[in-house]
């Protein structure tokens, strides 16, 4: 059988694969296509299309669109048990003497789902009720012959391997959450024993913008497809299962991106508003803006509008003598590729470029593409709030499926890039664990460096001293470890493989 394409060959420019009809517009089935495309369907319709039988397997792009979206109407391991009464019933498997020559027809078109399953979609597999599932299938497919019990055992170690490396993923989450409340314990008792800067740890740009890249392609490594639709799609109000993605976290890894980005932009305002001298602060601007254009420059976007994102934040763009120090013409490049106008109409142009760069690349730098991952999340809120998941007659929308599914699988052909850079551990474990400043203490740190201005300010000031009785600078840098303190209990830890 053949092996399952990249994601982006997968659709054409309409976003529809080639599920063809013989007609412009027929029902069939149970299924309803539109100019050879599938559109509609009833549920049970759309199951039984995605069973192989022995003269028939389903179009691969079928097959991720139905299984990222069935989670919708029908919980993975219910699937699957259907997909197993379906291939067993259909063809009288569950007969003694089953017969060996349709068995042999029959069975690799049903392993190359099951491995397009496993390998798309591992997370679901993390059910026991669906690995229970998957090895009675299975079973019955290789009993009697080898070559069917060889490719069963490489599919399951398959699977084994993927689910191993996220529980490690798991376990690595812990140890950088744990590592971060050692050095608050540390910075709280000791200030100057880990008292650093970016400049101290890296003063490169080129080389913080690898580990940036780095740790943006280990994060979105670990996010499943299904992600999108358990994070971002509502059930649909005719099911009454309020449990189907209960008794597990239904987007834990595309969370913990969102909270890198979020982390990454304070990160930069603390850098910037840390030091006490206008000349270190304008210093520690230039610096991150070159990184911002090295980030632009590898095609990772998502750092490029996080670094923007920090720099924009209120308490560093009111240091106006800081800024008065800094050569903007290159911040204002950047600002205007990632201007939101029109839809963000620069940003999707050069992400574009950056596509095509990758499609035709020569070498593993030219393969990456990061996509700014809160536009693409919106995309996706848009696209679903635009469109019902089904139809006045009760079938499914396909065809709004068949759009996100464009969406999400470029996305996962991104994810699979692996970082051509080598990797500097010191600096991927300073931009996780070190300590940031939260918005009060931001303001606090930027109304030392420069005064309030207007009565506005002057009352904020005024209220972020008196909240603990501050009353002299030292007693203000005191103050803003406790507000660190407090930023690390209120929100979740960020997270990355160190390894």
């Amino acid at each position: 059988m053949p092996q399952t394409p990249h994601f982006p060959p997968m659709f054409g420019t309409s976003g529809y694969n080639n599920n063809l009809c013989q007609t412009k517009e027929q029902s069939y089935g149970g299924l309803h296509y539109h100019d050879n495309n599938l559109v509609s369907g009833s549920l049970e319709a759309l199951i039984q299309h995605l069973v192989p039988s022995v003269d028939y397997y389903p179009d691969r792009t079928y097959i991720f669109t139905f299984l990222l979206s069935s989670r919708l109407f029908i919980h993975p391991f219910e699937l699957m048990s259907k997909v197993y009464h379906l291939v067993v019933e259909h063809q009288r498997l569950s007969e003694p003497q089953a017969d060996k020559i349709r068995l042999r027809k029959i069975a690799p078109k049903v392993l190359q789902l099951l491995t397009e399953w496993t390998e798309t979609f591992p997370y679901d597999f993390r059910d026991e009720r669906t690995m229970r599932r998957l090895k009675d299938l299975t079973h019955r497919l290789s009993s009697g012959d080898e070559l069917y019990r060889k490719a069963v055992q490489q599919m399951t170690q398959g699977l084994i391997r993927k689910l191993t490396a996220l529980g490690q993923y798991e376990e690595t989450l812990m140890k950088i959450s744990i590592t971060v409340t050692d050095r608050l314990a540390v910075l709280k008792t000791k200030p100057q024993a880990i008292q650093k800067d970016i400049l101290t740890i890296c003063n490169d740009p080129f080389t913080l913008a690898q580990q940036l890249t780095h740790i943006e392609l280990e994060r979105s490594s670990f996010i499943g497809p299904e992600e999108f639709i358990q994070a971002f799609i509502q059930k649909d109000p005719r099911d009454n299962d309020k449990s189907r993605f209960s008794g597990h976290k239904k987007a834990r890894n595309l969370e913990a991106y969102v909270d890198w980005f979020n982390r990454l932009s304070y990160l930069v305002a603390t850098e910037i508003c840390m030091p006490v001298k206008k000349k270190q602060r304008a210093r520690v601007t230039e610096f991150f803006i070159d990184v911002a254009r090295e980030c632009f420059n590898i095609g990772n976007f998502n750092s490029l509008m996080a670094i923007i994102s920090g720099m924009n934040m209120s308490p560093v763009s009111r240091l106006k003598k800081t800024w008065g120090k800094v050569k903007t013409a290159k911040f204002d490049i950047l600002e205007h590729q990632m201007d939101p106008s029109n839809n963000f109409y620069n940003y999707r142009t050069a992400l574009r470029g950056a596509t095509q760069r990758s499609i035709t690349a020569h070498s593993s730098r030219e393969k990456i593409v990061i996509p700014f991952f809160s536009l693409l999340i919106k995309d996706v809120y848009f696209l679903n709030e635009g469109c019902a998941n089904r139809l006045p007659n009760g079938h499914i929308n396909f065809e709004k499926f068949w759009e996100l599914a464009k969406q999400v699988s470029e996305f996962m052909a991104w994810k699979k890039v692996e970082c051509p850079f080598e990797k500097d551990r010191k600096i991927i474990a300073y931009l996780l664990t070190a300590p940031v400043f939260n918005e009060d203490a931001l303001y606090l740190a930027s109304y030392e460096s420069e005064g309030p201005e207007n009565n506005t300010e002057k009352e904020r000031w005024k209220s972020l001293r008196c909240v603990r009785g501050i009353r002299t600078v030292h007693q203000a840098c005191q103050i803003t470890l406790l507000l660190i303190q407090d930023l690390y209990r209120s929100q979740p830890q960020t997270s990355c493989l160190l390894t």
